[in-house]
């Protein structure tokens, strides 16, 4: 399978879509490519544990892939298929394309190569040779003799070629290659690959932050994802998905905090034509605040007002504790401040206000000692809460911030 051509993956509510462009024909196969990398999260909880020295990777070897030590352990072959009763038989199809792709590329005579793993949404029919390659009724001779019989009497043109190709090895290859493929049936649709990661990260959920915790853990997965399909990233490791994992509960702690808008996650221009006109940007205009780093602090503020909001919104933080940081804020800047104004002589005009102005702001936006909690020490929020405060005007940084302050009220009025 390919990401390439017809294909858009963008980011969306903490999901990966794929859109297809064109005619709605093109869904199905849409909606498989996303399926199979949802499923390799399944895959990666699943099966992790027993492989704590594997990687996992994606169309690197095949659709899913293990390896250890740089050598593919198991590939992979993920179908998806709408509809909940559809019944998988020797004659499909996906069947003999996925032993296409093996004999083409696995070393289907080598007894040594990687296991071969065949996981469909569909249920094997009885009394087949998928069905006989399930864990659960696994026969290995009565699978090559009923895949035998289909190769040779089946007159399907789209599996011709991979029949031929099955008959053209020989009999103690095929054995071989049968030896090596098994088929994971029943395998979860798309909707409810969801439950299933819930499931399998149940030792992990915050109480009362689950559907959080869930949602970070997707961001996660599906931004590795990318890079894995984009080639920027070989694999992901057991071990460093379980540390990734372990670090997004850790969040949820007493003395921590979850980031939930990242610094990549928004546009500095776009905000900046948004908060262009705020009382905490005209008071950094008032002290000659440098461009790029007025802008920065505008990510800074949004980024600081939307955590409070959302974290207010999913009862991970009190409006007191938040009052409580606040005020140590202020209780800090009154301190400086009030040496500001020390320093500035009685006839201190206006270009020396500026200076001692943006030094003050410059001076606390790079204090970052005090910390909502703890062990939360991510700096853009004690600079954005700070940036928050001179928006309402109980602190700023030009000595005369009041008077401007108010005579903007009066004007907005």
């Amino acid at each position: 399978m390919s990401w390439h051509g017809v294909w858009t993956l963008c980011q969306a509510g903490g999901r990966l879509h794929v859109m297809g462009k064109g005619s709605h024909s093109a869904a199905p196969n849409a909606i498989g490519y996303q399926h199979q990398t949802w499923w390799a999260l399944v895959e990666l909880l699943q099966n992790g544990a027993s492989r704590p020295d594997a990687a996992l990777s994606l169309e690197l070897y095949d659709d899913v892939a293990w390896e250890q030590k740089g050598t593919a352990t198991e590939l992979l072959q993920v179908k998806h298929h709408m509809g909940q009763h559809r019944s998988l038989t020797d004659t499909a199809t996906d069947v003999w394309r996925t032993l296409k792709v093996w004999m083409d590329e696995a070393s289907p005579s080598d007894p040594a190569g990687p296991a071969l793993a065949l996981v469909t949404t569909e249920t094997a029919a009885e009394g087949t040779a998928v069905a006989a390659l399930c864990p659960r009724s696994r026969n290995e001779a009565e699978a090559k003799r009923l895949l035998e019989h289909v190769a040779r009497t089946s007159t399907a043109q789209l599996t011709e070629t991979a029949r031929t190709q099955f008959l053209s090895l020989g009999d103690a290859e095929r054995l071989t290659f049968i030896s090596r493929i098994r088929v994971i049936d029943r395998s979860p649709h798309i909707q409810d690959v969801a439950a299933q990661v819930k499931e399998r990260l149940h030792w992990a959920l915050p109480p009362g932050h689950e559907d959080l915790f869930l949602a970070m853990v997707w961001q996660w997965w599906d931004e590795t994802a990318l890079a894995l399909l984009q080639g920027r990233q070989r694999g992901i490791d057991v071990g460093d998905a379980k540390v990734a994992i372990a670090d997004i509960r850790d969040q949820f702690t007493r003395d921590n905090l979850p980031t939930l808008v990242e610094l990549a996650d928004v546009s500095a221009p776009e905000l900046e034509q948004k908060y262009r006109m705020h009382p905490f940007v005209q008071q950094m205009h008032w002290v000659a605040y440098p461009p790029r780093n007025l802008q920065k602090a505008i990510v800074d503020y949004y980024r600081a007002y939307t955590h409070s909001v959302r974290w207010l919104q999913e009862d991970l933080i009190g409006a007191a504790e938040l009052t409580r940081f606040e005020n140590e804020l202020v209780d800090e800047w009154e301190r400086e401040f009030e040496w500001m104004l020390d320093s500035l002589d009685d006839d201190a005009d206006d270009d020396a206000k500026k200076i001692a102005g943006k030094e003050l702001l410059r001076q606390l936006l790079g204090q970052t000692s005090l910390a909502v909690r703890s062990r939360y020490n991510d700096p853009f929020f004690a600079r954005g809460q700070r940036h928050m405060l001179a928006d309402t005007g109980k602190i700023g940084w030009h000595a005369d911030f009041e008077t401007r302050i108010a005579n903007l009220l009066k004007v907005g009025t």
